[in-house]
């Protein structure tokens, strides 16, 4: 794949609207593109596999990413049009407000919207020195009654809300900015990774299939399906994972803009296994490839899910997300590339013997 390509997967990827639970579209793009080199399917959850040609002699490696964003769900209408809504995914409420979304309605058209909040004219100076809370934010239709949003419009209780961005790229500084680069990075380093592994003239010591997650954003709950529908031997979780190297002394940074993928050591739902994540770090290192180890405080992937399925090896491998679950997020082509080295280098040590050391 060339470089203009993977910049045009991503960039489908990152435009396509795929909120926990409605990850249909971004689905579509992932079985289009991975249908030239693997069989790929999808169940009722949109859970979606993409699967080579398989060697029952072989272990299998699960190369797991997740396919939705954080978005929001519409609550209720109001009497003058506008709409409470709920958070789909976790929202700090103040990189909430004031930023364009997109709804999809009930006859499966997107409308614009706005988030918003009382004007601060209106204010009082209590107020402006409140907290924003998602319960005193609406979605603004530009409609002056419930009729026109509902009857008008067709927008009511239970139509799903997504971040109205489009995607680009920076040519000077190899950048791309756009939304939902938590997963759709990820997603795209699995599809380029495999592809890249199916066109490879030897042959594999593992079969390797890609498992594109639904819901992990609402509690991995995609990745419990998947496990089980694969039955892997072992497993790597990739995720567009959140940066720290604006606001961290550097000597703390952990997953950093153009510092290559991170290893994750531990979060508060995994620990990775300690010898496949020694194989990962000597791989990169063999290979001169950048990498950032993190023991994060907080958060959580879905190799927890793939951990806990029969105690299976399991790493997570992240590539730096500046701002994740804001509308507007960054990540450094470079980044990307690197990830995908680093997973063909690190399947194509795995065999039967390799693994049963771990």
């Amino acid at each position: 794949m060339t470089k203009k390509q993977s910049l045009e997967l991503i960039e489908k990827l990152s435009n396509a609207y795929g909120v926990s639970g409605f990850e249909h579209d971004v689905s579509a793009i992932a079985q289009e593109y991975a249908a030239k080199y693997a069989n790929v399917s999808k169940d009722a959850m949109c859970n979606t596999f993409i699967k080579p040609n398989v060697d029952d002699s072989k272990p299998t490696l699960m190369l797991d990413a997740h396919l939705d964003e954080v978005g929001f769900m519409i609550q209720a209408i109001k009497p003058n049009g506008t709409a409470s809504f709920v958070t789909v995914g976790g929202w700090v409420p103040a990189n909430v407000t004031a930023e364009r979304v997109r709804i999809k309605n009930r006859d499966g058209q997107w409308i614009p919207g706005i988030i918003a909040t009382k004007p601060p004219h209106y204010m009082t100076p209590a107020e402006r020195k409140q907290p924003v809370e998602i319960a005193n934010l609406v979605v603004d239709f530009g409609t002056v009654s419930a009729d026109e949003t509902i009857k008008l419009l067709k927008v009511n209780t239970g139509c799903h809300v997504v971040p109205d961005v489009t995607w680009e790229y920076n040519e000077k500084l190899d950048i791309m900015m756009g939304k939902a680069f938590d997963n759709r990075i990820g997603t795209a380093v699995v599809l380029t990774a495999i592809e890249r592994l199916t066109q490879r003239k030897e042959k594999m010591g593992v079969n390797v299939v890609g498992a594109l997650a639904a819901q992990e954003e609402v509690g991995c709950r995609g990745a419990k399906v998947t496990v089980r529908k694969i039955k892997p031997d072992i497993a790597i979780c990739l995720d567009g994972c959140p940066a720290d190297d604006t606001f961290t002394p550097d000597w703390l940074v952990q997953t950093g803009m153009k510092r290559g993928p991170m290893l994750r050591d531990m979060d508060t739902t995994f620990i990775a296994t300690p010898a496949f994540q020694s194989l990962a770090v000597a791989t990169a290192e063999e290979n001169n490839i950048p990498y950032t180890r993190a023991v994060r405080t907080g958060g959580g992937v879905n190799a927890s899910e793939l951990l806990v399925y029969e105690g299976i090896p399991t790493i997570c491998i992240g590539i730096p997300v500046r701002y994740e679950h804001t509308h507007h997020t960054i990540v450094a082509y470079e980044d990307f590339q690197n990830t995908v080295d680093l997973v063909v280098a690190i399947v194509e040590k795995l065999n039967t013997n390799v693994i049963s050391e771990f």
